[in-house]
């Protein structure tokens, strides 16, 4: 089996290489070149997709699926009865549903393990700590300790289906909060020595 062209190609003379060419353990000459090369690629890349394809109703006496009548229901919603070909069947906490049923279920809160919203708490730190800067100095009194608890009790939770700068916001809110200690620590220290 040969390699797509438009994948692996020779970097120097951008010659394509073959499929037999990948994966070796040491330096193979490009054959038109002469170049030394190793080209390791995931073993996937070979691999010929599958999807899952919703097989056609074959009998008279088979059940179609409700949202594709010439496939082939290959399981029966578990919520509201609607046969399901293989395309519409979301396996869902070892319950079988039809996306109608998922989605009524998200919506009305009866699906729990769902996650559809999350609480970015890298993002709720870095606003504790920016709130007494913005509103009122005097409250980072307060803000400020509650910062540095809540960055730390949250340090490792998720953050986000994407954790970016979740350390990032988390280390900018510990460092403000920190700063801000200081400066009452700073400040108490001169009016007790005044």
């Amino acid at each position: 089996m040969s390699a797509p062209a438009q994948l692996i190609t020779c970097p120097q003379c951008k010659t394509v290489l073959e499929a037999e060419l990948c994966g070796r353990p040491d330096l193979t000459p490009c054959p038109s070149c002469q170049c030394p090369l190793q080209v390791l690629v995931f073993p996937a890349l070979f691999r010929i997709e599958t999807a899952a394809q919703p097989e056609l109703v074959m009998a008279a006496g088979e059940a179609g699926c409700f949202y594709h009548p010439q496939k082939k229901a290959v399981v029966v919603c578990e919520t509201c009865g609607r046969f399901l070909c293989a395309l519409c069947d979301v396996e869902f906490d070892g319950r079988h549903l039809c996306p109608n049923c998922l989605a009524g279920g998200k919506d009305k809160g009866e699906i729990k393990k769902l996650q559809h919203q999350h609480t970015r708490h890298d993002r709720m730190a870095l606003a504790l700590a920016l709130l007494p800067l913005l509103v009122c100095f005097y409250t980072s009194l307060i803000t400020a300790p509650m910062t540095l608890i809540y960055a730390a009790r949250h340090w490792n939770s998720p953050v986000s289906l994407l954790p970016r700068r979740a350390k990032l916001r988390f280390s900018i809110a510990i460092l403000l909060a920190s700063l801000q200690i200081l400066g009452w620590t700073a400040f108490f220290i001169f009016l007790a020595t005044k």
